[in-house]
């Protein structure tokens, strides 16, 4: 069984019996999409909620959640997905630092990258299934493409499956 792994702002697609994973989700959010019949998992590596915040009109789509999103929804329906099938799991979206106070909402990246997750998932009316986002610590999954899991684990946690 291969392991796909997916970097920081990079997305990917895998079939069963494959799984695929990305380390060290911090205030980035692991979005990860399924199509049990197809037996297809994506995922993405969002670090920042929208493309406003792109500097340029050149940019990595798959950082910014507003355009990986929809682009690995694409992706997947191009190799054979269906999106009315498609399902949402959520990992990740901490707040790594304290910012004393009360703190500035456009300095909790985390929590704003969750809702711009949810918000384009609602949008292609993808359904979210599960999710293990917030707190304050990193976060590593992998997805299961035979079954769907998807497995979250955090130091000083124990291992969960969603």
């Amino acid at each position: 069984m291969a392991t796909l792994r997916v970097g920081i702002a990079e997305a990917g697609v895998v079939r069963a019996p494959g799984t695929i994973t990305t380390l060290g989700l911090g205030s980035c959010v692991g979005v990860t999409l399924y199509d049990e019949k197809k037996g297809m998992g994506g995922m993405v590596h969002v670090m920042l909620p929208f493309t406003e915040l792109a500097r340029g009109g050149d940019f990595n789509r798959s950082k910014f959640a507003d355009s990986a999103i929809p682009d690995l929804m694409k992706k997947m329906v191009s190799l054979g997905a269906d999106q009315r099938r498609l399902k949402a799991k959520l990992a990740g979206g901490a707040q790594m630092f304290s910012l004393g106070g009360t703190g500035d909402s456009l300095l909790k990246i985390g929590l704003r990258n969750v809702e711009a997750c949810r918000k384009a998932l609602l949008e292609l009316n993808i359904p979210i299934l599960a999710e293990d986002t917030g707190g304050s610590r990193g976060r590593t999954v992998e997805l299961f493409t035979e079954t769907g899991l998807l497995e979250v684990r955090a130091i000083g946690k124990e291992k969960r499956f969603i």
